[in-house]
């Protein structure tokens, strides 16, 4: 993903975006291997996140006009958020989904109501010197999590934006940040691949563990290459995936190979490392955790790919690809859609499950 944010070009507008079939019923069961597009919604910008809120009525998508847009799921009907000053690559949602946060490479944290009709930030803060990477809420709502390129992790108040922990250590850009499920605890990673474990009660690290398949130091070009570039929970917190890259060879011409690490939570150990049986060429942007017992990654090479993990196996159960350069990705509540954003200014909805008429 090439993260040099560009000027605006804000005399276009949006085509009308197609809107998706309909859902199926709460009984269908996801289905991976039968992945299909059922929507591609278009904007006049490249895209470079995305997220469903808690309730599955919006996607909300970063743009290169330093816009967030916000999709409704019934139409397609599109809704700017206009605030930030640079890209939106981190969104975040209140549980009960009313709150949207996002946080953008001009280093700010906005709050916006999520239904508003023509929303604007009910607060902004000065979050980070440069760029927000990432940030995460916590499961009962209280608390976010920021993380960026000033090497540091901040933990906020989420009803009034008070800070509450500046919590340091890392020595690279921290690229992730993730809540465990049981609400004590967080952990961060940086662009070497090194994780750290925080108290959330006093913001006191206790422990560091690494996954050195995740990063490299490219001799030829002199760059480093690695980190986080997802991170995900399972569902009983046990194991902590992130997603990234492997076997780099040549970091600047992008010879390199998408991965996940797979690290027992308890011990911080590598567990196993996911990847693709065809050795796919890119980065793992986006990765969740599916209610059924599996890891979804989004590699967003020379195009993007849905690769389909079980816990237990190195190489991929089933995979979906489509031909654009695929940017971020994000499950839906129900755990039979989801939304890719791409490069080429438009963001696919998928179904995992097979078509219906």
């Amino acid at each position: 993903m090439n993260e040099e944010p560009q000027k605006a070009n804000d005399d276009k507008k949006p085509p009308a975006p197609a809107a998706p079939e309909s859902g199926e019923t709460a009984e269908v069961k996801a289905d991976p291997g039968k992945t299909h597009v059922v929507a591609t919604w278009k904007y006049e910008r490249p895209l470079t996140a995305c997220r469903f809120d808690p309730l599955g009525r919006f996607v909300f998508v970063g743009a290169e006009d330093y816009t967030v847009q916000r999709f409704d799921m019934k139409d397609g009907k599109l809704t700017p958020l206009l605030g930030h000053e640079s890209w939106c690559r981190a969104i975040g949602f209140s549980p009960d989904g009313k709150t949207t946060f996002t946080g953008g490479y001009d280093g700010r944290l906005l709050w916006w109501q999520t239904d508003a009709d023509s929303p604007t930030p009910l607060r902004a803060i000065a979050a980070h010197n440069g760029w927000i990477r990432a940030l995460a809420v916590s499961p009962d709502g209280q608390l976010i999590a920021t993380c960026g390129n000033d090497q540091l992790v901040k933990v906020w108040n989420a009803a009034d934006g008070s800070a509450i922990h500046t919590l340091t250590g890392h020595e690279s850009h921290v690229y992730n940040v993730a809540f465990h499920p049981d609400g004590q605890s967080l952990v961060s990673c940086d662009h070497r691949a090194i994780f750290r474990h925080w108290n959330l009660s006093d913001g006191k690290e206790l422990r560091t563990f690494s996954a050195p398949a995740l990063y490299k130091y490219d001799d030829k070009f002199r760059a480093h290459i690695g980190g986080a570039r997802s991170l995900a929970f399972s569902g009983d917190g046990k194991l902590l995936a992130a997603g990234g890259t492997t076997n780099v060879t040549n970091a600047l011409g992008g010879i390199l190979e998408c991965a996940a690490a797979s690290i027992d939570w308890e011990s911080g150990k590598l567990k196993l490392l996911h990847v693709t049986k065809e050795k796919n060429r890119g980065t793992i942007w986006g990765l969740a955790w599916h209610p059924d017992g599996y890891w979804i990654g989004m590699s967003g090479g020379r195009n993007a790919l849905l690769v389909f993990w079980k816990p237990d196996q190195a190489e991929e159960f089933a995979k979906f690809a489509m031909p654009e350069i695929g940017r971020d990705f994000a499950l839906h509540p129900d755990g039979l859609q989801a939304a890719v954003a791409m490069a080429e200014s438009q963001v696919r909805i998928c179904r995992l499950t097979a078509k219906t008429a």
